[in-house]
């Protein structure tokens, strides 16, 4: 059956990964269309998936969007709703559908937060784990417990509410890049929510460089904090990529490229909301209990109260 969920990915340079990913997506019950931006590959992703995947619409961009590039692909989508998905992860048969169900009776929902399901082992992962603890607790018309967090390769979102926030910004570019739209949906009076019964999986790469995932994580919890969060808050996210500049090439090429991107992110600077703040500062209290933390965290890659999952490379990093 086709659904009215359209699968949305961004991917390059990763053509056998992807290749991957979109057998596991013709294998699905649900049949649903899928659209994948290339986002600059030479590797002949583009070649090789007219090959293989004629059913799969590709729209080619000319350089590398980031997180962007998946903006494009919602754009295009002729579906009330879209599912993301890296070319690194997947959606369990049924789970489509049940989003689907579930957006159609929540009106105010704009996101789900899949349980992400990591590697063959298939752990669950510790960002899902800590939303599934609701520590926002929930609301009568969310299907489950409130967030501010999620992984883009494992989100549904309707696309009339993403597109009317403005998706992903360029600032951040990638890695991260999940928190500024989650404070724009709840500001905007979306809801936001982790649903269990929604199922990605995730199989990130093993190795990478973590020293340049965390300095691109910390510069990028930066730039939001100056776009959306309190001038103290701003500062006080500024000031680890100030002192781990000092001593670490990779930090100071961070700061580098935050000051580049810094003046972009004042012109979109809005006004922190209240109900936003008082929700992260409730979740950074229960990051505190529960022992949440970016080391435990693995593939999420950084705290839920600053939503910067999603560290690997799918949408173009």
């Amino acid at each position: 059956m086709m659904g009215r969920v359209t699968v949305v990915i961004a991917s390059r340079d990763r053509a056998v990964g992807l290749e991957r990913t979109l057998a596991r997506l013709r294998a699905l019950s649900e049949r649903p269309s899928v659209i994948v931006v290339d986002n600059g590959s030479t590797d002949g992703t583009r070649e090789r998936l007219a090959r293989a995947f004629p059913e799969v619409r590709v729209i080619p961009l000319e350089r590398n969007l980031g997180a962007v590039a998946r903006n494009v692909g919602v754009a295009a989508a002729d579906t009330p709703y879209v599912a993301f998905a890296d070319d690194d992860s997947w959606w369990a048969d049924g789970a489509l559908a049940r989003a689907e169900a579930l957006l159609d009776a929540y009106p105010r929902l704009a996101l789900i937060a899949a349980r992400t399901l990591v590697g063959p082992s298939e752990r669950l992962d510790p960002m899902a784990a800590f939303m599934a603890a609701a520590p926002l607790e929930g609301a009568d018309d969310l299907p489950g417990p409130s967030v501010l967090g999620f992984l883009a390769c494992a989100a549904v979102v309707r696309r009339e509410a993403y597109l009317a926030v403005g998706g992903f910004d360029p600032v951040v570019f990638f890695m991260g890049e999940e928190a500024r739209l989650a404070y724009d949906l709840a500001a905007a009076g979306w809801g936001l929510a982790y649903c269990a019964d929604v199922v990605a999986h995730h199989h990130p790469q093993p190795g990478g460089d973590r020293g340049r995932k965390r300095a691109l994580a910390a510069r990028n919890r930066a730039l939001t904090a100056w776009m959306r969060r309190p001038l103290r808050v701003a500062l006080a996210e500024t000031a680890p990529l100030l002192r781990n500049a000092v001593t670490d090439p990779v930090a100071r090429t961070a700061l580098g490229q935050f000051a580049v991107r810094l003046p972009r992110a004042l012109r979109g600077r809005r006004a922190a909301d209240p109900a936003v703040e008082a929700a992260l500062a409730r979740l950074v209290a229960a990051e505190a209990r529960h022992g949440y933390s970016p080391d435990a965290a693995g593939a999420a890659g950084a705290p839920a109260s600053t939503a910067a999952g999603g560290v690997g490379r799918g949408a173009g990093g």
